[in-house]
């Protein structure tokens, strides 16, 4: 049975999420309502990722096993075309061995986090960044971010709901770019706690509002409390981007 790889790209504004749920529109039933709406099976779509109500992706990743056979290209196509209108699109799709694991083989995870750093109210950004009017010192965020890079236990920035065995990551990348009004947070590991990037974020905002200096930053994440965390970033900012096997 062949196994297929798929990459997509979907606005999570109308989701609650990519798991499947029963009572609520998910990425990951859209995604099967039209793998069996293509071939008529009953498939299981496997992410690279769980990402939250709200959150996008420009490069998630899935695996999934379809008896009947397809040219990666036709199915695509066929995916896309039982997947409108809803914001979700299958980037590629290309037959992979039966051994690749969307989750499992990933041996890194990159995410973006948008803010807008402006006054003025958005146009055409309403659900796609966090906007933040007051003035933020993106030189300080970055700063007081490379405190969290390298291997931790980040219980302080975990969901209390997380599901993971351990509260420990790597951090690889945490940087804090301004370009305009734009600030862009860019960050990548092997994987992440629930919730662990829009509560580094919203931490590192203050930060960048003068309430925390980087040492507080630094002693949060050495208190292993959630209750030491700053606010917890929205979701309409964050960016699944690409995954790395």
């Amino acid at each position: 049975m062949p196994r297929y790889k798929l990459t997509i790209e979907y606005d999570g504004a109308p989701f609650a999420g990519w798991q499947l749920q029963a009572d609520h529109p998910t990425v990951q039933g859209a995604l099967e309502a039209a793998v069996k709406a293509t071939c008529g099976e009953e498939v299981r779509v496997h992410g690279a990722g769980r990402t939250d109500a709200g959150v996008h992706a420009l490069g998630q990743v899935a695996h999934c096993d379809i008896g009947k056979h397809f040219t990666p290209g036709r199915l695509r196509d066929a995916m896309n075309a039982h997947l409108r209108p809803a914001p979700v699109t299958v980037k590629s799709a290309e037959i992979v061995p039966e051994t690749f694991e969307a989750r499992f083989s990933a041996v890194k995870r990159h995410y973006l986090y948008r803010i807008a750093n402006t006054r003025a109210n958005l146009a055409l950004d309403v659900g796609r960044v966090w906007r933040v009017p007051r003035r933020l010192d993106a030189d300080a965020m970055h700063a007081a971010a490379q405190r969290l890079i390298g291997k931790h236990d980040f219980t302080t920035f975990r969901d209390t709901e997380c599901q993971a065995k351990s509260p420990e990551k790597t951090l690889d990348q945490l940087d804090v770019i301004r370009d305009g009004d734009a600030i862009r947070i860019v960050t990548s590991a092997r994987s992440f706690l629930h919730s662990q990037v829009r509560s580094m974020v919203g931490s590192l905002v203050w930060v960048g509002e003068g309430r925390w200096s980087e040492d507080d930053l630094a002693a949060a994440l050495a208190a292993r409390n959630r209750a030491a965390c700053g606010p917890v970033a929205p979701p309409e900012g964050l960016y699944l981007v690409k995954v790395d096997y």
